[in-house]
């Protein structure tokens, strides 16, 4: 399971041209889920995610978490993380769960974030969606469980 995850100051999740979600301050997280993700893989990812530490202390050094500085979680399903780029010029899908394999585990992993933070917002799974968002930084990491 692949993470893409970026500080941002907002960010506003749009389909077909109407806003479905929204978030202020905190963490949109792009979710890769590949053929060997699992549940008990998911639950590990959004307990790295809310844990980890990407906002600035009183000193500016990235010491604080979600979790501690009350921010937002915007959890986006986004099947072309899982994509093979390393051959050609096309990206290979091969390594992706199917999707209805992949929707089961990306609806837990949001159910596990819902369960353990305030502010959680999701995509709507397979739709074609529009993310409109501030980064702030830009800080911008990869997650791997």
């Amino acid at each position: 399971m692949i993470a893409l995850i970026q500080r941002v100051n907002w960010a506003r999740l749009n389909i077909e041209g109407e806003l479905y979600s929204e978030i202020g301050s905190g963490l949109l997280a792009l979710i890769g889920i590949e053929k060997a993700d699992t549940t008990e893989l998911a639950e590990k990812m959004v307990d790295k995610i809310l844990a980890y530490r990407l906002f600035a202390d009183d000193d500016g050094r990235m010491n604080l978490d979600l979790k501690a500085v009350g921010g937002d979680l915007m959890l986006v399903s986004q099947f072309t993380l899982a994509a093979s780029t390393d051959k050609g010029l096309r990206p290979s899908f091969s390594a992706a769960k199917p999707p209805a394999e992949a929707e089961q585990i990306y609806r837990y992993l949001v159910k596990s974030a819902v369960a353990q933070h305030k502010v959680v917002r999701d995509g709507k799974f397979g739709a074609y969606m529009q993310i409109l968002l501030e980064n702030d930084g830009p800080v911008t990491f990869i997650l791997k469980v």
